[in-house]
């Protein structure tokens, strides 16, 4: 071997040495990075604004993976976690889902039933009435016979609200001074009650929900609880 090709060996052993050590300089700041960060666990993050007391689905949120020394305590790691729970505050797009940020669904109290009746969503929910909320029931019904007067009756006080359901195109064919889109709500009604909503959505011309202000007095007088317009003064 002559000197030339020594030579030639000897950059060709300095090379494969120097490449040895920057992969060995490669792999440390990998591990030490690896042992600061930790390894990576499955969270889950808002997709879009979700409203107070709004029934939550899979669909609102998105599967990340972060560091698990990153997660708090009471992330939510595990979708299964939001089946039957409702929203406690606005959920913004973006924020990290938290044990803390859901409640499980209100639940019936003994003797209760759900009733569900479809409210007209223009003048009935106006987007101001949630999943917990606590209204008034309010029918117009035409008089029973030629003269008699038209009345505004509270049929329902205090009745609880457990589901806001999506907005739902009428038929355009119906009378059109019906609404053209309702909103099913559900609710949670002694038997008596749940009898005077289904008829009031079977036979009033309007039906109206008004939101009870939060601790707030529901109860209304039974002199105040019928209107008509002749006897107004």
């Amino acid at each position: 071997m002559n000197s030339r090709q020594r030579r030639g060996v000897i950059l060709l052993i300095l090379s494969v040495l120097c490449a040895l050590g920057a992969f060995a300089g490669v792999l440390s700041v990998v591990h030490d990075v690896q042992s600061k960060v930790g390894p990576e666990v499955t969270a889950y993050r808002v997709r879009s604004a979700v409203k107070p007391y709004t029934a939550l689905n899979a669909g609102q949120f998105e599967k990340i993976r972060m560091p698990k020394r990153w997660l708090s305590q009471n992330a939510v790691t595990d979708l299964a976690q939001v089946r039957g729970k409702i929203a406690v505050t606005t959920l913004r797009p973006g924020s990290l889902l938290q044990s803390d940020m859901i409640v499980a669904r209100p639940a019936l109290r003994p003797g209760q039933q759900e009733v569900a009746i479809m409210i007209d969503a223009a003048t009935g929910v106006a987007g101001k009435i949630t999943t917990g909320a606590r209204v008034n029931v309010y029918a117009t019904f035409e008089g029973q016979k030629e003269g008699d007067p038209d009345q505004s009756k509270i049929i329902v006080t205090d009745a609880r609200v457990i589901d806001v359901g999506r907005i739902k195109a009428l038929d355009p064919d119906q009378d059109k001074n019906q609404p053209t889109d309702a909103v099913p709500i559900t609710f949670a009604l002694s038997t008596l009650d749940a009898q005077r909503v289904t008829y009031a959505e079977s036979f009033a011309k309007r039906v109206r929900l008004a939101l009870v202000a939060p601790g707030g007095d529901p109860a209304v007088p039974d002199r105040d609880r019928t209107y008509e317009l002749a006897t107004d003064k």
